[in-house]
């Protein structure tokens, strides 16, 4: 199955949204978010499309499982832009998945055994598989 890229920027601005819905917003969430916008080529029309206005994006709860597999998938394609894995990157993302409402510790070691994959070896069907697995052990 082929990935979206416009579900993958759909999903970049939830991930946005929960963050901008905070108080405030550590400078180096800032600036992991930035870094993935540029990674998505982001483009005006994305940033002017409907449900995007800045001033009114909020956050979505994915409906279902299926949903919330692809938001977590769409999160590894994030990381996974730049062949680096940051530390930053993986605290994101576990906010994020903790949000989804998947527990912190079982989420960190799951994008822990991603990040540590030889990036060259994953296929995206291996991933979507590893994801696909970890719902079940939730079972969510």
């Amino acid at each position: 199955m082929e990935i979206s890229i416009s579900s993958v920027k759909q999903s970049y601005f939830n991930i946005l949204a929960l963050f901008l819905e905070g108080e405030k917003m550590e400078t180096r969430f800032v600036k992991c978010l930035l870094k993935w916008g540029l990674q998505l080529n982001l483009t005006q029309s994305d940033i002017d499309a409907p449900g995007t206005n800045l001033d009114k994006i909020k956050f979505a709860q994915p409906a279902d499982k299926v949903a919330k597999l692809e938001a977590i998938y769409h999160l590894v394609h994030m990381i996974y832009l730049d062949n680096v894995v940051e530390d930053v990157e993986l605290e994101v993302a576990s906010i994020y998945a903790e949000k989804l409402g998947f527990k912190r510790q079982i989420v960190g070691d799951l994008f822990k055994s991603i990040a540590t994959k030889d990036s060259d070896g994953a296929l995206p069907q291996d991933l979507r598989k590893e994801i696909t697995d970890f719902l079940k052990i939730q079972g969510d």
